[in-house]
């Protein structure tokens, strides 16, 4: 199973000095895995040690905190002899060992020759962070596009690179990204998905069903272990409402988070502030920031705190949340397909770096995402998850803010080849048409 960020990985191997890079995420997004066995596999020595499994191999940091010291340690408690010139030291679950995460501002200052990779879980949640003095990355649930390549199906990965717009290769990818609706990109659902290909789908669906049911079980395990002088029970209470929102939304946009009913005796933003930030910073919830009126670069600019929209980080678990069964998802009869699209599409962006993201509404009008392109220019992007694609909303946005381009995502296949302002993509291809139009420079 690929990662796309090994391509980053391996461009920080190739740097004559570096800084040790971290790799943050949410909890089984597969983070140790990619350092491991992706990352790893391009080294002849590896040298992973995770303080969670192994608390007492925090000892090697205890007193001095130079590179060679901690090293030496290191050697000492494992037993191990290793060529720090070429090896790769992986210190897993960093936030377990704060003077680890101390020791990663020396080896950035003191040993740039090395190759020391951390990762962890709860690295927003850390008192002290080594600013400046680490390269880092999130890791995110697979996307679309990873999830097609597991997938191991060579002619419709190389149909979906492609761009193909055929109604062979658009039969294909809509299947294919129903089935990623269903299992989301949770990388021991994908690799159960896939695995169990040559079973039953019943049993493919109540394998995903478990895993779906084990992760978001341990979730709410982690926010009493973790959550400190915040309530855990409230961070729950706003884990459990964003799918339990939907109610309200039928197959329109998703509304603005309502603060009121979360949780016993509170009902204000600023009640609940704490419990959403933590679960941002925990990588579990995305953030969508609407916009009024004329929008303009910065966006960012232009946010309120306590108007918000929040998408979970990941669509298979959102699902399974809500309750909708595989056979559901794949006819698209459900009432709720419209908010799981829009929250495809959340990932798809966040995945790219787009973190948080904005929207648009004026009166009825409502676009589910607004995104700068790299001259400033801001290009609304409309989501239509079925065949009935008209977009008033995107008529009102265009007659008031006169956009130079214009993007709708659909759920069917006709995509005009020869528009060039007002552009129409399948679902499936969200990630071309967010690098294409909105990353790549001009």
């Amino acid at each position: 199973m690929q990662r796309s960020l090994l391509q980053a990985l391996l461009t920080w191997k190739r740097k004559s000095k570096r800084k040790p890079v971290l790799i943050d995420g949410a909890r089984q997004t597969g983070k140790t895995y990619l350092l491991k066995e992706l990352f790893g596999q391009h080294f002849k020595q590896v040298l992973h040690i995770d303080f969670l499994e192994s608390p007492e191999l925090a000892e090697a940091f205890q007193g001095s905190l130079t590179p060679e010291d901690i090293l030496s340690n290191i050697e000492l408690l494992t037993g191990t002899v290793f060529d720090f010139q070429s090896a790769l030291l992986i210190l897993d679950e960093i936030g377990e060992c704060p003077r680890a995460v101390t020791a990663l501002k020396y080896f950035a200052e003191k040993a740039p020759h090395m190759y020391v990779a951390a990762s962890g879980s709860n690295i927003g949640l850390l008192n002290s962070f080594p600013v400046g003095k680490v390269e880092q990355y999130n890791l995110r649930p697979l996307t679309f596009c990873e999830f097609v390549n597991a997938s191991n199906e060579p002619a419709l990965i190389k149909a979906y690179e492609a761009a193909n717009n055929s109604a062979a290769a658009h039969s294909k990818l809509f299947d294919k990204l129903t089935d990623y609706y269903f299992t989301g990109g949770m990388p021991e659902a994908v690799s159960i998905w896939f695995n169990l290909k040559d079973e039953s789908i019943i049993e493919r669906v109540q394998a995903v069903s478990r895993i779906h049911e084990n992760l978001i079980s341990g979730y709410i395990r982690d926010f009493g272990k973790y959550s400190g002088k915040v309530d855990a029970g409230v961070i729950e209470s706003v884990f459990n409402a964003i799918p339990s929102q939907l109610s309200s939304v039928m197959d329109e946009s998703v509304k603005r988070f309502k603060f009121k009913h979360i949780h016993e005796r509170k009902s204000r933003y600023t009640e609940l502030e704490s419990s959403i930030t933590w679960l941002a910073k925990c990588r579990l919830v995305l953030k969508n920031y609407p916009i009024e009126g004329l929008p303009r670069s910065p966006l960012a600019a232009y946010q309120k705190e306590n108007r918000l929209k929040l998408f979970l980080f990941d669509v298979g678990l959102l699902n399974h949340m809500l309750g909708v069964s595989y056979k559901e998802i794949k006819q698209q009869g459900y009432e709720y397909k419209g908010y799981v699209a829009e929250n495809f599409v959340q990932q798809e962006l966040a995945a790219l770096g787009m973190e948080p993201t904005f929207s648009w509404n004026d009166a009825r009008a409502e676009i589910e995402f607004i995104a700068s392109d790299q001259e400033g220019n801001i290009i609304p992007i409309e989501v239509k998850s079925g065949k009935r694609t008209r977009a008033r909303s995107l008529h009102s946005y265009i007659n008031k803010c006169h956009p130079i381009k214009t993007i709708k995502l659909t759920g069917t296949q006709d995509s005009p080849a020869t528009e060039k302002q007002n552009l129409v993509f399948p679902l499936y291809y969200a990630e071309h048409m967010i690098r294409k139009i909105l990353l790549t420079q001009p």
